[in-house]
């Protein structure tokens, strides 16, 4: 007989330290084998530096921090010509104007090509901003929002001028996104 315990969904989640998770045994399971056996991710949140990185897009290569001294909105999206994600981008690149006068770049990000982005953006009529190509996800990594099975979650981070992280949003279904208004009062707050 096993000393181990399934926990189950009406008790108290056991520490997080004996937490460890595995798909298709239910949400968690208490252990006590060696800590070097879990796995912990650590994801960015506000007043965290925004890390740094390169990526090809639609206007050419990006790098974070050449952005430095304007703020940045990051919108990590799952796919190119999807409903939800071609509401998002062009209603980002309808009122881009409320980004610029607050000196705000916007980018977007997903894990497709940067000729899928370039045909998805000539489909649209072309968006006011890059769109980024991420495809072997590590952007998506070091901003922890992977969902369990790998796929990108419709994310958003405000980035300050200094590079710190002002506003965060990982959503857990898709199927919303966060409306410019949203994001230009997290800036006008940063700006302040």
């Amino acid at each position: 007989m096993s000393s181990r315990r399934r926990h189950r969904w009406n008790d108290s989640p056991p520490p997080i330290w004996r937490i460890r998770f595995r798909i298709g045994y239910g949400p968690f399971e208490q252990t006590s084998r060696p800590v070097d056996r879990y796995c912990v991710v650590m994801a960015i949140g506000v007043g965290d530096v925004a890390p740094d990185f390169t990526l090809d897009g639609t206007g050419g290569p990006f790098t974070l921090e050449n952005c430095r001294g304007h703020s940045v909105v990051l919108a990590f999206y799952p796919g190119d010509n999807t409903p939800v994600c071609t509401m998002q981008l062009n209603s980002y690149s309808e009122e881009i104007e409320a980004f610029e006068d607050l000196d705000t770049l916007v980018v977007g990000l997903s894990p497709q090509s940067v000729s899928s982005h370039e045909e998805f953006s000539t489909k649209q009529g072309g968006f006011n901003f890059p769109l980024l190509a991420d495809t072997d996800k590590a952007v998506g990594k070091l901003y922890g929002i992977l969902g369990p099975l790998g796929f990108y979650r419709r994310s958003v981070f405000v980035i300050d001028p200094n590079g710190i992280v002002t506003y965060a949003h990982r959503s857990a279904t898709g199927v919303t996104f966060r409306r410019t208004e949203e994001l230009v009062s997290a800036l006008a707050k940063t700006a302040n």
